[in-house]
């Protein structure tokens, strides 16, 4: 991997994991994954969190050669999920007089995950904006419970103007992937800290009343031009605004009967207007591009099958996953298809309720196992209340 520079003494010690396809057990990642970590060297060093499992090799050594045979004085925790703490064990024991910096939620939790000499007297417990003077680097500390974890906390280098944002700001993917930032960090964003964009808000807040030339994530790349850009869709997406306006139309179809009429209805809508419409196929795709889409549009059609007098699982997780993440502030059509007795449409009707301000249009389009005539009636009445 090519040198990652971000100032003359903040040096990258992360990993980028191109093996890696499959993140916390659900995401996939095709372009792989960054673990990063940072070293603040000077009077005293200080590691900004450690890295996964699967890079602790590659980690130490990147760690050793920016150390030149110094010592590591200082770790500061910002967040224990096992892809960023999984070598703290290894760096305590390796450095004994090193001091560890983090949160009380964070020093509550730590004995879950290791057991950690002399952690009593080791430990520097910081509150909600505590500057720390250590050597010649000065650290202030903000508290972000639930971004995504209780104990996550973010940290700011008053000299350098650098946050460290935990995993705020990250995306999949290594750390020099040949790809545009925000499609995957979006995906990211709402996949896994999506249900938290209250927090995420107040973090921003707090980020607002800083003066910030560089923002260092957990993943992805380091951030140093066009802030405003990056800090503006993390208010976009953590407010629930749509980003886009467009229609996503998401379908479940067992034997191919909604998939015909969702690209017939596909056709209408191009003939309506010159919204974006994108068609999602939640059988076949990856859900968490699904989510993403369905978060980053104003407007979503969903059309599945009946199933077992409810509704087809791959839709019903969808709509779930996105209850989950707190979907909320959208305009939604229904499209159901059942043979005998079409269930699917109550089934999603159900789901959508309990979200905040969906907007669900009144005309539902039930087919009857094949897309007839009269449904292209039902189709267009559906979509002229959903443009509106």
């Amino acid at each position: 991997m090519n040198e990652v520079k971000i100032t003359d003494n903040v040096k990258f010690i992360g990993v980028n994991d191109r093996d890696i396809d499959i993140f916390e057990g659900q995401y996939i990642v095709p372009k792989g994954m960054s673990y990063n970590s940072y070293l603040i060297k000077g009077e005293k060093n200080i590691v900004m969190d450690t890295v996964d499992l699967r890079a602790s090799k590659e980690w130490m050594a990147n760690l050793e050669r920016e150390l030149s045979g110094e010592m590591v004085d200082y770790l500061v925790i910002s967040h224990l999920e096992p892809d960023h703490s999984y070598n703290i064990q290894a760096l305590a024991d390796k450095y004994p007089e090193m001091k560890i910096i983090s949160n009380s939620k964070t020093f509550e939790l730590l004995p879950q995950f290791f057991n950690i000499e002399n952690i009593e007297n080791r430990k520097i417990v910081v509150k909600e904006a505590e500057e720390l003077q250590i050597g010649n680097s000065t650290l202030q500390f903000f508290m972000a419970p639930m971004v995504h974890w209780p104990e996550v906390m973010v940290t700011y280098l008053k000299d350098q103007k650098i946050v460290f944002a935990a995993d705020g700001f990250g995306k999949f993917g290594t750390i020099d992937a040949d790809e545009e930032w925000t499609c995957e960090a979006r995906r990211y964003y709402f996949n896994i800290v999506g249900k938290y964009g209250a927090q995420v808000q107040a973090l921003l807040k707090k980020l607002a009343t800083l003066d910030v030339e560089i923002i260092c994530p957990l993943h992805g790349p380091i951030l140093k031009e066009n802030l405003p850009y990056y800090i503006n869709k993390y208010d976009i997406w953590s407010s629930y605004k749509p980003e886009d306006e467009g229609i996503l139309v998401a379908y479940a179809s067992i034997h191919g009967n909604t998939k015909v009429a969702v690209e017939k209805l596909a056709e209408l809508i191009k003939e309506k207007t010159n919204q974006k419409v994108v068609l999602t196929n939640l059988v076949r795709e990856d859900m968490a591009e699904a989510v993403e889409d369905a978060f980053r549009y104003d407007k979503m059609i969903v059309a599945a099958s009946s199933y077992n007098a409810e509704l087809f699982p791959p839709m019903e997780h969808f709509l779930n996953h996105l209850k989950s993440k707190n979907y909320q502030n959208r305009k939604v059509a229904i499209i159901e298809n059942g043979t005998w007795a079409p269930s699917a449409a109550r089934c999603m009707k159900e789901i959508l309720s309990k979200m905040k301000n969906i907007e669900i249009c009144d005309t539902i389009v039930t087919i009857k196992t094949r897309m007839k005539e009269e449904n292209l009636n039902d189709m267009n009445k559906m979509l002229d209340e959903l443009i509106d």
